[in-house]
């Protein structure tokens, strides 16, 4: 519904899912749902799908979370083949049998491209480079190191199935955003949103030790001097960007503002990202994610929504991409 309205609203940007939490969600729905808002979009969607990380929510929709990634991967493949074909019949396991179905409406100009959200398993890295399609990185919670194993699987496995490495696009994810005039202002300020946020999850995963539940850095300090945090100055976000850009040689950049912020700092800090931050990081490196030749080209920036808990957080993605000597 938001992308919808989102859609509605706006000329250029593209749109995009945090994740479609494609375990729990009928692919024959999600084709029809997110074709209506390529459509209404002219065709500005890209879409990111994962299993989702909460495990209250299975037994909601009546289903068994030790069958998780069987639904997503039955999902995704059923998924591909709607948005693809028509006249559709399949026989699988979790999913009623189709006879001749046709989605509707079609997507506006062929299927919209899917990401593959990744966190801690290898089985949707190994997903994502079965069908050659790109690996959304969490990058949020773990150290750098638990993230980089999984992209470099990602790598290794794409040259395994036969894909050209060309098309295996990384995404990252950030532990979330804010900018001030100086280091010490920034991490001042943002102290008590992030370690309140780092405080309510380790109570609500209490004793769950499985990575990816709670975060890593419990302090401010912690998660800017170690983790994915962009807090401080524009000249030391962009740093780090580029700095974890060599280790993960990531395409897009997500950054999270966090909503407890007032609305007007919010878009402080997104003017501040967009004007003093991007061009810092465009100088050191380029993308051929939306290349030239592609309707996307120019459109720099996709705005995306995203449900966590109770909250709606906006987000922003950007392009971002390879050094030219990569």
């Amino acid at each position: 519904m938001l992308l919808g309205a989102l859609a509605q609203a706006t000329e250029r940007i593209m749109l995009s899912t945090g994740v479609t939490v494609l375990s729990l969600l009928d692919p024959v729905r999600v084709a029809e749902d997110y074709a209506t808002v390529d459509q209404l979009s002219g065709g500005r969607l890209e879409i990111v799908i994962g299993k989702g990380n909460e495990d209250r929510h299975f037994p909601l929709f009546g289903l068994d979370i030790a069958h998780q990634y069987d639904y997503l991967t039955e999902n995704h493949e059923l998924l591909r083949r709607l948005l693809r074909e028509q006249d559709v019949s399949w026989t699988g396991v979790h999913h009623a049998d189709l006879h001749g179905v046709t989605t509707f409406p079609r997507p506006f100009d062929g299927p919209f491209r899917i990401w593959h959200g990744s966190a801690t398993s290898t089985i949707a890295v190994d997903l994502a480079a079965k069908w050659g399609d790109p690996l959304f990185s969490a990058n949020a919670l773990q150290p750098r190191e638990n993230y980089l194993v999984l992209i470099d699987r990602y790598r290794e496995q794409l040259a395994a199935h036969g894909h050209d490495p060309a098309v295996g696009y990384v995404g990252s994810g950030s532990g979330g955003l804010f900018l001030a005039d100086t280091d010490d202002e920034a991490v001042a300020q943002y102290r008590p949103i992030y370690e309140g946020f780092a405080a309510r999850m380790k109570a609500l995963h209490k004793g769950d030790a499985r990575p990816g539940k709670v975060t890593s850095f419990e302090t401010i300090e912690d998660a800017v001097a170690h983790g994915p945090a962009l807090v401080g100055t524009p000249e030391r976000v962009a740093a780090k960007i580029l700095d974890y850009h060599k280790s993960y040689r990531h395409d897009l950049q997500s950054v999270s503002v966090n909503p407890v912020l007032p609305y007007p700092q919010q878009q402080e800090v997104l003017t501040r990202f967009a004007e003093e931050v991007i061009p810092l990081v465009r100088r050191e490196v380029s993308t051929t994610l939306w290349g030239l030749t592609t309707p996307h080209a120019l459109r720099a920036l996709t705005f995306r929504n995203r449900l966590s808990h109770d909250r709606v957080h906006s987000s922003i993605l950007w392009l971002l991409g390879h050094s030219d000597s990569s």
